[in-house]
């Protein structure tokens, strides 16, 4: 039986492999690399990695993000259409398991709504430890803060981890995408417009990242007028936790491939 903790460079995944630490000694971590993630992503895995003295195998596609962009002819991933989280997640995950019987522990906590990707492979089987401690978002920040590890660095500008393109970002995530990381908001204005057949495509519904940076001040000053709103339903001394769930609406519960953001 082998076991297995999957790592996204998010907080839950992170603190599932704080809490689990010691309790499975022949843990196996591992983390499905795109080749597109954020460098704070890299950065926090480093962290983890050094502070509970563990080894980290980095899953990869056998083939990147940009050939199988050429393979699905231009077409970039959506929400209606997940091909990133087959190719470059799900199947090296399923190749490095193998035929091997494995549990699978994952990182859904006991305030999620969601069920997560759960192999259809008859010889992997699914655990949920946060979810059966009854450990919810608070409880996921607090394992963090007391470990010494934190919290991801992109949680002062983002709400989820995953590929610095990744088409779950609100506006205003974008936003800041081009603010702390002019380079790779770039790369994502590429892959909307650089087709040899003239064909457009964009990672927001209803208009480009162009049109979406256009409107920046229109979009930082609805994002003010956002947090205002929700700056009066956080209770005085609130956690880190509950602010990150005033503030995102708790898009990172019911939206997103799990395999990539928990």
């Amino acid at each position: 039986m082998r076991h297995i903790l999957g790592l996204s460079g998010g907080k839950d995944s992170a603190a599932l492999a704080v809490f689990m630490h010691g309790k499975v000694p022949d843990m196996e971590y591992f983390f499905c690399d795109t080749g597109k993630e954020l460098p704070e992503t890299y950065d926090f895995l480093d962290r983890l990695k050094a502070r509970l003295g563990i080894r980290i195998v980095r899953l990869e596609a056998e083939r990147g993000f940009d050939h199988w962009l050429s393979v699905f002819n231009g077409f970039l991933p959506s929400p209606k259409m997940r091909w990133c989280t087959k190719v470059l997640k799900i199947e090296p995950l399923e190749r490095f398991i193998g035929e091997d019987v494995a549990t699978s522990y994952i990182g859904l906590r006991a305030d999620e709504r969601r069920d997560g990707y759960i192999s259809t492979k008859p010889n992997i089987r699914a655990e949920f430890p946060l979810r059966e401690a009854g450990i919810d978002k608070a409880g996921v920040e607090r394992i963090l803060t007391e470990s010494g590890i934190g919290m991801p660095a992109y949680y002062r500008w983002r709400s989820r981890s995953g590929c610095f393109f990744c088409f779950y970002q609100r506006k205003i995530e974008w936003v800041r995408l081009a603010e702390e990381h002019p380079d790779l908001f770039a790369l994502a204005v590429g892959y909307e417009e650089e087709h040899a057949d003239g064909r457009a495509y964009s990672w927001t519904s209803g208009e480009t990242l162009r049109e979406l940076i256009g409107r920046r001040e229109e979009i930082i000053a609805e994002n003010a007028r956002r947090e205002s709103r929700e700056a009066a339903r956080v209770r005085p001394n609130a956690s880190l936790a509950e602010v990150l769930t005033a503030h995102f609406d708790d898009g990172d519960d019911d939206a997103g491939c799990v395999v990539c953001h928990v």
